[in-house]
């Protein structure tokens, strides 16, 4: 019999007596039914308490093995900055968890002297296997997947025992994470140089096969540049041309001779575009022809604009492999800086936009 079940007992006993001891003072019984009264209160707890441990019986054995059985022993083991490798050579994970475990019952007489030891174990090798196919650079994305990876129980491969970690923490040292940020900026900004590389070279191959590729191309570029202002792209022609030929190295067609010849505050007119015998005049080179647009254009003697548009049309010259041309070019309107005379004098400057 319980304890709950006693206690009920007798407070139902004491509950009755007081009862019927109300029951009896009201109704003025007999002085004899007193000691009666006083034996059944006393007769029919114990009766009640001999059928109760009869139906009760005996504790099965069973119940009590499980009763006495002790408890399954669970214990833990921290595991702090433990080097583990990346898919990169030299770039290490830096590990630390907490190691739980519980021992299995094994059919083998061999105990297991150091139990953390094969858990942190099997730990290691679960979370070795992730970070290995890894890279350094998503630590914190690496460190969820080990927490999913590792927080459940697994059976270690002597079969001792079951392992899981949590409070994972996975990072990398201070010195690799810096040397990774410097490499992702190396990257990027190789990234924007190609690109600005490949703009001015698509840059140059537009304005020299297309563009400057002949007066024709020259002059529809003009055009569409100018609105398709049509007079000014006439009165331009000249300067078209020689733009035109100081690209492609070559000689002004003969047809536009005469308007290179013709002066320029002149207006043009039709005449002037008949094809006609051009006169004679002396070779003149690229160099001498880009002088001639540059002084139409205004440019004159240490304009910045003449030095720029200089150094492009020599780019593109020198990639149709013209580099005595280029280089007459860049010497023409770009000279390396000339030093003072020791005497003190000042140098002679030369004439590098003249015709």
């Amino acid at each position: 019999m319980t304890t709950a079940r006693k206690t009920t007992i007798v407070f139902l006993t004491v509950l009755c007596g007081l009862l019927l001891t109300i029951v009896g003072l009201t109704q003025r019984w007999p002085t004899w039914t007193w000691p009666t009264l006083a034996v059944l209160l006393l007769v029919v707890p114990a009766a009640a308490f001999r059928i109760a441990s009869g139906r009760r019986g005996s504790i099965p054995p069973s119940f009590k093995e499980r009763l006495t059985a002790p408890p399954v022993e669970r214990t833990e083991y921290r595991v702090s900055r433990v080097a583990l490798p990346s898919h990169w050579d030299d770039y290490n994970f830096v590990f630390s968890a907490t190691v739980r475990w519980y021992l299995l019952e094994s059919a083998r007489n061999d105990p297991v002297l150091n139990p953390a030891g094969l858990a942190v174990q099997a730990v290691l090798n679960r979370a070795r296997a992730v970070t290995e196919k890894r890279q350094p650079g998503r630590a914190s994305l690496v460190q969820h997947e080990l927490s999913g990876v590792l927080s459940r129980m697994h059976p270690d491969p002597t079969g001792h025992l079951q392992a899981m970690a949590e409070n994972v923490s996975l990072t990398l040292l201070e010195q690799d994470q810096e040397r990774l940020d410097r490499l992702a900026d190396v990257r990027k900004d190789k990234a924007v140089w190609e690109h600005q590389r490949k703009y001015e070279q698509s840059k140059r191959q537009y304005l020299g096969e297309d563009v400057l590729k002949d007066t024709g191309s020259a002059v529809v570029w003009w055009l569409a540049k100018n609105d398709e202002h049509v007079e000014k792209t006439v009165t331009d022609l000249a300067l078209l041309a020689q733009l035109t030929s100081a690209a492609n190295d070559t000689d002004i067609p003969e047809r536009l001779q005469n308007l290179v010849s013709h002066r320029t505050d002149e207006p043009i007119t039709p005449e002037l575009l008949k094809e006609s015998p051009a006169p004679a005049i002396q070779e003149r080179t690229a160099a001498d022809h880009l002088a001639g647009f540059f002084g139409a254009m205004g440019f004159t003697e240490g304009d910045d604009r003449r030095t720029m548009l200089a150094k492009q049309i020599s780019d593109i010259i020198t990639q149709q492999n013209r580099y005595e041309t280029a280089e007459d070019l860049r010497r023409r309107f770009d000279p390396p800086a000339t030093c003072t005379p020791d005497n003190g004098e000042e140098p002679i400057p030369g004439d590098h936009g003249g015709q």
